[in-house]
């Protein structure tokens, strides 16, 4: 039996994951090429164009992942667990989630971003199949 699981966001579960979500914001900040990273904003739940999943452990919400699409490919947008949760299932099964979506919506592969200073988020999307295709170089000026 697992513990961990995801389901799609309900209206209470904002409070929980505003917190991840600055939780995320901070842990990017810290990271090679986070500074200057986009972070786009989460949508709203009940958004069917770009859904986002909560991943539980107990029942507690500890992480989320919004996902969109774009022709028929689909793109995760944002993933993140807590610190103290990670590794034990609950990013698999948001994404897993998300996966199934993507091919119910006629998607065909699908994209994600993956900062360079992020070699476990590197390691997860490597383990669930993807594989870099686009890399991007920056310049401060």
């Amino acid at each position: 039996m697992t513990l961990a699981g995801a389901r799609l966001i309900e209206p209470p579960d904002l409070g929980a994951v505003e917190a991840l979500f600055a939780d995320a914001r901070a842990e990017i900040a810290t990271v090679r090429g986070g500074p200057e990273y986009p972070v786009p904003a989460l949508p709203s739940p009940g958004d069917r164009a770009r859904p986002v999943w909560v991943g539980q452990v107990g029942g507690a919400v500890v992480g989320f992942l919004a996902a969109s699409t774009s022709g028929t490919t689909g793109v995760v947008d944002a993933v993140y667990v807590d610190a103290g949760c990670r590794g034990v299932g609950v990013g698999a099964a948001m994404l897993g989630e998300a996966l199934a979506w993507m091919r119910s919506a006629g998607c065909v592969a699908a994209d994600t971003n993956v900062l360079p200073g992020t070699r476990q988020t590197k390691n997860f999307f490597e383990e669930a199949g993807f594989t870099a295709r686009l890399l991007v170089v920056h310049r401060r000026l």
